[in-house]
């Protein structure tokens, strides 16, 4: 009965419906073939199709005039919302290319910033070449404040704490864990056994407190039976820490995307514990109460495109 239902929907055209609206507001034939532009005839023909396509009477019809069935005021409230509908969207366009060069402004967590955002913003220039993009970068909370100061249309990377999360609402794209990596020839590669409490004995490099993944550190160090590691160095900065883990023993806590490059090189190597519990939802973040331009709305699709093949990748 669906199937049926949607293969009448989709043989209903633009003019059938814009010939019934013009009779149900006329309450004529050769009224609303006037206003149309065409005979008389060719708007019973019209109405005839659009009858045998809903398999009902639309219209009662006299020698005078013509009234709405029952049938006839049901359809009246969906064909007018259509066309309603479908003009707005063309005003909406039209508006759009003559509206001058929006700036779509994103917050990037270093998930995001390196994974799907590239992409989706190379998938948005092709299509778009009015628009600007301002991609920033930060700590969570000070892109929180930025989204919740309306500063920046939609935030890009992990979910944040649900004590922050009131006014904002949370788009999931995909599902990723953390890593923990340490430079080529590092020490605890050579080691034929590796236990996890063997960690401490080096430097740890991981996200800051306030972050995103800074809790989901914290409660697996606890599920691993560690507390505090005291040498520790703690940076949001993906930048210094691939430096810096080059450049020494340290071990870094850090997304899979944002080394999945130096992974594949054998720049770093991941150590090979399961980190099950540390995979947490990336996905875009935005406050409820606010619309987002065409522009904003464009990028985001491009977002959710790249995320289909991204999340299916890892």
């Amino acid at each position: 009965m669906l199937a049926i239902h949607n293969a009448a929907a989709q043989r209903v055209k633009f003019r059938h419906l814009i010939c019934f609206l013009e009779v149900a507001r006329l309450k004529s034939l050769v009224k609303a073939a006037d206003v149309l532009g065409v005979t008389q005839p060719a708007v019973s023909k019209t109405l005839h199709e659009l009858e045998e396509i809903l398999d009902v009477r639309l219209f009662e019809r006299t020698h005078r005039d013509v009234s709405l069935t029952h049938f006839g005021h049901v359809f009246l409230q969906y064909a007018g919302a259509s066309i309603t509908a479908m003009r707005q969207g063309v005003d909406s366009i039209s508006q759009a290319k003559i509206t001058p060069a929006v700036t779509v402004i994103v917050g990037a967590l270093p998930t995001g910033s390196t994974s799907v955002l590239p992409d989706a913003v190379k998938l948005f220039t092709q299509e778009t070449t009015a628009s600007k993009i301002q991609i920033i970068t930060g700590p969570h909370p000070f892109l929180v404040d930025k989204l919740r100061e309306g500063e920046i249309d939609f935030i890009l990377g992990r979910m944040a704490e649900p004590s922050i999360m009131k006014g904002f609402s949370f788009e999931h794209l995909y599902s990723e864990s953390l890593a923990l990596v340490v430079r080529k020839e590092h020490p605890l590669l050579l080691e034929s056994r590796l236990d996890f409490n063997t960690i401490t004995n080096y430097p740890v490099l991981m996200a800051p407190h306030g972050s995103a993944v800074r809790p989901i550190i914290d409660r697996f160090l606890v599920a691993q039976g560690i507390g505090t590691l005291n040498d520790r160095v703690e940076t949001a900065s993906t930048s210094f820490g691939r430096r810096y883990i080059r450049a020494s023993d340290a071990i870094w806590f850090v997304t899979e995307s944002a080394v999945a490059e130096d992974i594949k090189s054998g720049e770093l190597t991941a150590l090979p514990f399961d980190m099950t519990q540390t995979l947490a939802p990336i996905g875009l973040t935005r406050r409820i109460d606010e619309p987002l331009s065409i522009q904003a709305q464009s990028l985001i699709r491009c977002i959710r495109l790249v995320s289909v093949a991204y999340s299916g990748s890892i």
